[in-house]
């Protein structure tokens, strides 16, 4: 009855292995605030600075936040933080660049 003992968190979407992980943590929680500036700043047109560059580090933290990520709790986040992040970066660039349309 080991089984007994154990929660059953492999079906959980925001399954933990029970340790901290401030690193993890902290990249998730920037990446999901780049990606949602950058996001809805990428739905004005003049302010395609802020959504670029935004875009543009959140994708990189993101990046590296999955590359050391060790929960599917953190990927989730990641993911969603990167997909906005990238949506973001992408309009930016449509709508002038990183700087500014050079």
């Amino acid at each position: 009855m080991a089984q007994a003992l154990r929660p059953n968190t492999a079906g959980s979407l925001l399954a933990t292995d029970g340790r901290p992980h401030p690193l993890q943590d902290t990249l998730m929680a920037v990446t999901l605030v780049l990606g949602a500036v950058s996001f809805i700043t990428a739905m004005f047109h003049s302010l395609h600075l802020l959504s670029s560059w935004t875009g543009l580090v959140g994708i990189f933290t993101g990046a590296y936040g999955q590359w050391i990520s060790e929960t599917t709790r953190e990927r989730f986040g990641l993911i969603l933080g990167l997909g906005a992040s990238a949506v973001g970066f992408f309009l930016g660039m449509a709508h002038g660049g990183l700087f500014g349309g050079f």
